[in-house]
C-alpha cells in the first residue's frame, strides 16, 4: 500500500492510501472528539462531531474526518475557532436530546457549550447510530433499525429479532453514549411482549 503523508496541528503525520483524516490522527496519537464512530463499522458521519478544517492546494474546506480521505500534503487543523465554534453548536443541539449523558457532559466542559441554550427534547437517542450499525454489521442480525425520518427519525427494536436474539447478545449497549439503548430494549420488550397474568 502507498503511503501518504500530511499534516495534523502542525505535525507530520503518515496515512497509507484508504485511511481517513480521523484514522490517521488517531494512529498518531491525535484526538479528535467522535460519537458516531467505531473501529469495527463502516464510517458514518452523522454525529458531525470530527469536523476539521483542511487546506488544500490553497483552498481551505471543513470536512468530517471519519470520512474525508487522508491526502498527500493536505493541511489538518483540528482545533480552530471555527471548528471549535461549530462543534459547540452541535454539542449544545445533541444535549437539548441527551442533557445527562456522561460523554456531552465531557465534551460541553471541553468547549464550554450551554446544555440549556436549546429548549429541551429528551427523546435521549442522538441519532449516532452506532447500535443499529453494530447489530446489522458486526453483529449480523439487524435486530434494530431507524424509523421514520427527520426531527421524528427513532431506533427500534424489531420485535420478531428481537425476542430471540437480544436477551443474549446486548452487545451494542455499551456502545450507547447516552445509555437510552437499553431502555428503549426494555419498553419494547413490554410492549411488544407483554407478560400474561399468572
Amino acid at each position: 500500500m502507498s503511503e501518504i503523508q500530511f499534516e495534523i496541528d502542525g505535525r507530520q503525520v503518515k496515512a497509507t492510501k484508504g485511511m481517513t483524516v480521523l484514522e490517521a490522527a488517531q494512529g498518531a496519537g491525535i484526538f479528535i472528539p467522535t460519537l458516531c464512530h467505531h473501529e469495527k463499522l463502516e464510517p458514518f458521519g452523522g454525529c458531525r462531531l470530527c469536523i476539521v478544517e483542511v487546506e488544500a492546494k490553497g483552498w481551505t474546506k471543513l470536512v468530517v474526518s471519519c470520512v474525508y480521505p487522508a491526502e498527500e500534503n493536505i493541511i489538518v487543523r483540528t482545533r480552530t475557532e471555527k471548528v471549535d465554534r461549530i462543534r459547540k453548536t452541535i454539542i449544545e443541539l445533541l444535549m437539548a436530546h441527551a442533557p445527562d449523558s456522561p460523554q456531552l457532559k465531557k465534551l460541553a466542559k471541553e468547549y464550554g457549550a450551554d446544555r440549556d441554550r436549546y429548549e429541551k427534547d429528551p427523546s435521549f437517542c442522538i441519532h449516532c447510530g452506532l447500535c443499529v450499525r453494530y447489530c446489522a454489521e458486526v453483529v449480523k442480525k439487524n435486530a434494530i433499525g431507524f424509523v421514520d425520518r427527520g426531527i421524528h427519525k427513532e431506533i427500534s427494536f424489531i420485535p420478531e429479532i428481537a425476542a430471540k436474539e437480544c436477551n443474549d447478545c446486548k452487545e451494542c449497549f455499551p456502545l450507547c453514549p447516552t445509555s437510552y439503548l437499553q431502555a428503549a430494549f426494555v419498553l419494547s420488550q413490554s410492549l411488544a411482549f407483554p407478560k400474561g397474568k399468572d
